[in-house]
């Protein structure tokens, strides 16, 4: 899988302009992976119903409330979300902790709510430079994981998409190298494996995120444990983000 993180980019004919080209590169190319998008909520409802007339992507919001209806002012809740043909949603990302104050407590439940609608969360975990080379990235990350994810029972873990994105490499242009990649992945793996048994471990898709990007992907993606990617700046350019899905 590959999926577009657009983050805060694009006005709506901007946003309209790059379904359009993505939808177009695609049709006529050969990828092997799935392809999400996942542009800001206003444009969701445009951008589902190119999806599901061209059946080349799905569609992922960036965020959720944890609440499922009421008087939270601003907030997008998942029943909403669903209602959209939303098949996806970010939940976890690094910005959203730092500059929100998200904690996994609070991620939970908002992956509990976007399974209720039937919507595939998408786990964002990593580690901040300093946690890395204080050697607690393991740690770190398995921690983030435990207190997101393991309340739930296998059948609804089994709907969860993990990405590990070591924040110090997200928008920075420093990238994990391939085997620093490769070995968080097999660690969480492990780390699912102890808890839900090695079918459902091998079963569940981690992605890659940190500066992903048309020229890197092959070769991380090679890694026997990493499943594709949660792509950032390279999902804005359409070829770009092409070659990334191609890089199977």
């Amino acid at each position: 899988m590959v999926a577009g993180n657009w983050k805060m980019n694009k006005t709506f004919q901007e946003a309209e302009e790059l379904i359009s080209e993505l939808i177009q590169e695609f049709e006529k190319s050969e990828h092997g992976c799935d392809v999400v998008i996942c542009p800001p909520a206003l444009y969701l409802e445009m951008a589902s119903d190119y999806s599901n007339d061209s059946g080349v992507m799905a569609i992922g919001a960036q965020n959720v409330s944890e609440y499922e209806k009421g008087a939270y002012t601003g907030e997008i809740s998942a029943p909403m979300l669903a209602s959209m043909d939303v098949s996806y949603c970010i939940v976890g990302h690094s910005e959203r902790r730092k500059y929100f104050g998200e904690t996994d407590k609070q991620i939970a439940l908002k992956i509990e709510r976007l399974l209720e609608n039937a919507i595939s969360p998408i786990f964002c975990c990593g580690e901040l430079l300093e946690e890395r080379e204080a050697e607690r990235h393991f740690e770190v990350v398995e921690k983030q994981i435990e207190e997101a994810l393991f309340h739930f029972g296998e059948e609804e873990f089994s709907n969860i998409i993990i990405a590990y994105e070591p924040v110090w490499a997200i928008g920075t242009g420093k990238t994990a190298t391939p085997e620093q990649a490769q070995e968080m992945h097999a660690f969480i793996r492990r780390v699912i494996t102890n808890k839900y048994g090695e079918q459902v471990a091998e079963n569940t898709t981690i992605l890659y995120g940190g500066s992903c990007n048309a020229k890197n992907a092959k070769e991380l993606f090679a890694n026997p444990d990493v499943d594709g990617g949660l792509i950032g700046g390279a999902s804005l350019i359409a070829k770009d983000f092409v070659t990334i899905a191609n890089s199977f």
